[in-house]
């Protein structure tokens, strides 16, 4: 076994691994089938193909439905719901940063509890913000400064009409904290995430975003075919052409800093 990690170790060191990518799109969108797709593939493969290495997810679903659950144990036992609403939604739009200020906690626990994380591990992190709660905009200013000098991005793409439909295709009522199987109500999928202010925060460079003083490398993963419901060798191909994409425009910005 040790033999095996140290071969996997150099071919890490060798090629390159991303330490963080950031996943971004609207709901349903395909994201969580793109992370489930790359665990599928084998360590040294994914490294030989995607640049990504142990992989290590820091989803911001879990943390928000936990909010939800604890407010349902509250009005169990006759307190107020500290969270949200009677309808569901935030009481505070400041919840939305918080999150993002927690993906930001999370990451640095790594840092500091696993001395080579940055070698061995790729952080995907997850989210989906609309412009009703601030948008990507917002969310960006409370990424932490070291996930944002580390980051590249990778946005899936889909249209209002598609998330709608995969939200509704994927819901299981049964598993509604389940990270595949979750969804929203058709109006509260439009009330929260309709309007995207993606297209406002990556018009001015096609390779770039401008993100707290740094240029942060990113890519648009094309998905409007949908090819993460069924995900295979297709998915796969384009998968490896974009993050390779994204890699080169990472590796422009180290070069140049």
């Amino acid at each position: 076994m040790a033999i095996i990690k140290e071969s996997v170790g150099k071919k890490m060191n060798n090629i390159g691994i991303f330490r963080v990518i950031l996943l971004i799109a609207r709901p349903a969108a395909g994201k969580s089938e793109i992370i489930a797709y790359l665990k599928s593939v084998p360590l040294e493969e994914r490294i030989r193909r995607f640049h990504i290495g142990e992989l290590d997810e820091i989803d911001d679903f879990p943390m928000l439905w936990t909010w939800f659950e604890e407010d349902a144990l509250l009005k169990k036992m006759g307190y107020p719901p500290i969270h949200t609403d009677q309808d569901g939604y935030f009481l505070n739009q400041y919840f939305w940063d918080l999150l993002i200020e927690r993906i930001g906690l999370e990451y640095s626990k790594r840092l500091r509890d696993i001395s080579d994380y940055n070698e061995r591990y790729t952080t995907l992190l997850e989210f989906s913000r609309g412009s009703e709660h601030g948008g990507y905009r917002s969310a960006f200013t409370h990424l932490s400064q070291e996930i944002i000098k580390q980051m590249a991005v990778l946005y899936v793409e889909v249209s209002w009409e598609e998330s709608l439909r995969k939200n509704r295709k994927r819901f299981n009522p049964d598993k509604p904290d389940s990270i595949l199987e979750h969804g929203l109500s058709d109006d509260k999928l439009e009330r929260l995430y309709k309007e995207s202010d993606w297209q406002a925060v990556s018009h001015a460079d096609k390779h770039y975003l401008s993100i707290q003083g740094y240029q942060v490398p990113y890519v648009v993963f094309n998905n409007h075919d949908d090819l993460t419901s069924e995900p295979g060798t297709a998915l796969g191909d384009r998968l490896e052409v974009k993050i390779h994409e994204l890699w080169e425009h990472q590796q422009a910005t180290i070069k140049t800093s």
